[in-house]
């Protein structure tokens, strides 16, 4: 069945369609570049809910038999990154390093496929591509060197300027300039594509041609995506909040660049909502995957929850009962999985038919991937996925499930988790619980059953509960 997406340029679901390559006589090759995080902070749950949606899209482009050849970027110099570092009396470079990791380690916590570390570009190790890039624009007329000395893009040279959000040119401030990296649509104006350097940037510059300065934010993007992946990308991503004017801007100096059409699709992850409202400081909720962690959650749980609260291109509202839902969630998929392995082997059993004697499991994956391939369609594929455990749990109930339809059942669960890398409860254990954990086994060995209770409740307290079984301790999520 055909892979289809909502294209935010054509406002429309349709099939997955893809730019011609020569080494690729298939049509299976998917270019895929995400604008990666400003590192002058921790990211927030909103930042990390487009790249857990990414992910799932790259997760299952690879299911439906796509390459991807996944790029993302660093922006580590801008006017919030080179502010943080001046406010913190650091190096621009080490200061964003404290933050370009902590995004890595957050990442992992929520078990996000990054693409390779030579696919993560910063921004400062491609100077040089830049200043070629804004050259080009120079030398064709695109681009000029403005009075105050910076370099900015002419969106009157550019009439397809607005296509992604529909903005109209004809209202535009002839001459109007903006220097800023972020501004809203009320600003729109010339755009800088290199700025002059001033007191304020300290010892952050590049020699140009134009003199001392630094790019600005909306060049890194089209010159890193041109060094990795070639004038074309066929899926670009990134968060609503960057349609304008981020993706517009690289629209429009990219394919005055080349002359060649930059995305074949736009794929944009709406916003994350807090109790149903925006996240802001003055609110006290713009919570970092490290804020949710100290809350006794784990990144399983947390993925779980931006994953099937709504569909990536609706607004998702977080809550602390929605993460309460989701680790509910993840017990119930656990408990089938234990039992589906008790009954049947990982591998199938000698002589075994395919899953024909399984139509259950057939359906299933049938129903799976038609979920999948209509726009990531993720609550219909969870939907599927709960209906297979109940009637799982009533075919072992009544004695039913034969070991080949467990075996057929675990082939289910690993596709299934291919795509949503949900994983085991064992493989995110917090460090805080499992030294608990350790504890109480050491307690019980003592036979001091007394601090083995108040152990126990220790670790109830972090949202976890314990079981003690024939085989030693189990335990349980929730």
């Amino acid at each position: 069945m055909p892979f289809q997406l909502y294209n935010s340029m054509t406002r429309e679901v349709g099939p997955l369609k893809l730019f011609k390559k020569p080494n690729d006589p298939d049509g299976k090759r998917v270019s895929l570049y995400v604008c990666g995080p400003t590192i002058y902070n921790y990211g927030h749950i909103g930042n990390f809910r487009t790249y857990v949606a990414v992910d799932l899209l790259k997760r299952a482009l690879k299911h439906f038999g796509y390459q991807v050849d996944h790029v993302m970027n660093f922006t580590d110099v801008d006017d919030k990154t080179i502010r943080g570092a001046r406010e913190k009396n650091l190096p621009l470079k080490e200061f964003t390093a404290i933050y370009r990791q902590a995004f890595l380690e957050d990442a992992k916590t929520l078990n996000i496929d990054l693409p390779q570390p030579e696919k993560m570009p910063n921004a400062t190790d491609h100077i040089p591509a830049m200043i070629e890039l804004i050259k080009k624009l120079v030398s064709k007329g695109s681009a000029y060197v403005s009075d105050d000395g910076s370099v900015y893009f002419r969106i009157s040279s550019f009439p397809k300027y607005g296509c992604l959000c529909h903005l109209d040119l004809q209202n535009l401030i002839s001459g109007a300039r903006v220097n800023q990296d972020e501004y809203e649509k009320e600003g729109v104006g010339d755009f800088v594509l290199w700025k002059k350097w001033v007191a304020t940037d300290g010892d952050v510059g590049w020699d140009s041609p134009w003199g001392k300065g630094r790019p600005g934010w909306h060049i890194e993007c089209s010159a890193l995506s041109m060094e990795h992946l070639g004038p074309q990308i066929d899926i670009h991503g990134g968060g609503t909040d960057l349609r304008f004017p981020h993706h517009e801007n690289e629209i429009a100096q990219s394919e005055a660049a080349t002359g060649e059409k930059f995305v074949q699709h736009w794929f944009h992850v709406e916003h994350l909502l807090v109790d149903g409202q925006k996240m802001s400081k003055s609110l006290g909720n713009m919570y970092t995957v490290r804020d949710v962690l100290a809350r006794g959650y784990t990144g399983r749980e947390l993925r779980y929850a931006l994953l099937s609260g709504a569909n990536y291109g609706k607004n998702l509202n977080f809550t602390w009962q929605g993460m309460d839902d989701a680790k509910t969630a993840l017990s119930r998929i656990d408990e089938w999985k234990k039992r589906v392995r008790a009954m049947g082997p990982e591998k199938a059993p000698a002589g075994s038919k395919s899953m024909e004697e399984s139509p259950g499991v057939t359906t299933f994956l049938q129903a799976l991937d038609a979920a999948l391939a209509h726009d990531l369609n993720i609550n219909d594929a969870l939907g599927h996925c709960f209906s297979l455990i109940r009637e799982t749990h009533k075919a072992i109930d009544a004695g039913r499930l034969t070991p080949l339809q467990a075996h057929h059942l675990n082939i289910a669960w690993q596709t299934l988790d291919s795509i949503l890398a949900l994983g085991d409860a064992t493989a995110t254990i917090p460090a805080e619980v499992q030294a608990l954990l350790d504890q109480r086994v050491a307690a019980r060995q003592a036979k001091d059953f007394a601090k083995s209770d108040a152990l126990r409740k220790a670790i109830e307290a972090l949202g976890w509960k314990v079981k003690d079984t024939s085989k030693g301790q189990e335990l349980l999520s929730g």
